[in-house]
């Protein structure tokens, strides 16, 4: 039998001991497998029901992603199953309680995301994971990165003046960027945010809107407006803006314009003609940040006009200095729905682009001329 063991304490109180034991056996279960099992013991009775979440929710997504049986006994979290799912989920809990310690909140949907990255990487613990690159805002709430690909994202950011975040929707693109804005905001690295976005109708004829200009660019910029309230208290937010240090405007504004010392965010960027890129991306000066996200699998562009976010990422891709993100439905962080129902189009659309490229093939090969009567025939002696 094989025994590991392991012993932590909260940084922050010395009277939270996590003691865990992870044990291997050969002996069989009924189904034929070897079978392991994992003791968590968690002293801290707070820490145990923030790792455990209400109603236990977060160990049932633990058991449900890893495989492995989960089971709460008194203070001691117990797993059994196989060897690698008893691993993977002793590794994700072991860290958890770190964290929670440390007065972070895990949800049980990050759970998922988090499995998958500490899946991918054997090596890595959940600490190494997202305790990196924890963004704190004004309010003092800490923002983790959910997948490695958030990870490299909001690295990204941190390293390089342009930084392009491209992936389907429920990536986090606009959020992480909004929480980096803010935390560099509030420690004065720079003195405003600037955050744009194309006035773009989503296959939608709105016609005429009321009001003065403000207004009727209003509900375009409105997911904006969402973002930075939840990192920011209302209030706090309003007293920015009338002082001029935190701007929301359309696209079609920032022409003429430079902005030197200011956290730019271009978020829908697929919805931003080749034209309008190239506008923007020339306006950001000195001691600037720009963040340009979007899907191009969204664009709400008329037909046939070429979205700058694709010909950026065409143009740029090896142009030292500027940072591309990729991201795919496993990052996806809204409702599990949500992964589901992105996956489901795009093997849609890989079906379609596949049939078209068939099609295209067929009428590019060359049909063989019919031929002539008497042609070809045997001569007769």
């Amino acid at each position: 039998m094989n025994r590991v063991s392991y012993i932590w304490r909260s940084a922050r109180s010395r009277h939270a001991l996590v003691r865990s034991m992870l044990r291997g056996s050969a002996a069989k279960t009924c189904m034929g497998n070897p079978s392991y099992s994992a003791n968590l013991e968690v002293e801290n009775t707070s820490v145990l029901m923030a790792l455990s979440g209400p109603h236990s929710a977060v160990l049932a997504e633990v058991a449900k992603e890893s495989g492995a049986e989960v089971s709460l006994r008194g203070n001691t979290i117990y797993l059994a199953g196989q060897e690698g799912d008893v691993r993977l989920a002793f590794r994700y809990l072991r860290d958890a309680a770190e964290l929670v310690g440390r007065g972070f909140t895990i949800n049980p949907n990050d759970v998922a995301g988090s499995l998958r990255g500490l899946r991918a990487d054997p090596k890595r613990s959940l600490t190494e994971l997202l305790d990196e690159t924890i963004l704190v805002t004004a309010r003092r709430r800490p923002v983790l990165p959910k997948s490695e690909a958030q990870r490299r994202y909001v690295e990204a950011m941190r390293t390089h003046d342009l930084t392009f975040g491209i992936g389907p929707a429920g990536t986090g693109k606009t959020y992480l960027a909004m929480a980096m804005a803010a935390s560099w905001l509030g420690q004065k690295r720079v003195k405003r945010i600037v955050l744009v976005r194309p006035a773009v109708e989503a296959g939608e004829r709105l016609g005429f809107l009321p009001g003065d200009l403000a207004e009727k660019v209003n509900p375009y910029l409105r997911p904006l407006y969402d973002a930075l309230y939840d990192m920011l208290d209302f209030e706090r937010a309003e007293q920015l803006k009338e002082r001029g240090q935190i701007e929301v405007a359309p696209l079609a504004f920032m022409r003429g314009r430079t902005l030197n010392d200011a956290f730019v965010i271009l978020d829908e960027a697929q919805n931003a003609t080749s034209e309008q890129m190239r506008m923007f991306l020339t306006r950001f000066g000195y001691g600037s940040k720009v963040v340009v996200t979007g899907d191009i699998t969204q664009t709400d562009l008329p037909h046939g006009a070429r979205s700058g976010l694709k010909e950026a990422r065409d143009l740029l891709q090896e142009v030292p200095g500027i940072a591309f993100c990729a991201f795919t439905d496993a990052d996806v962080v809204r409702h599990p729905l949500v992964q589901k129902i992105i996956v489901a189009y795009e093997k849609r659309d890989a079906a379609v682009a596949a049939a078209r490229a068939e099609q295209q093939q067929r009428r590019d090969q060359p049909s063989e001329p019919p031929s002539e009567p008497g042609r070809d025939q045997p001569s007769e002696p």
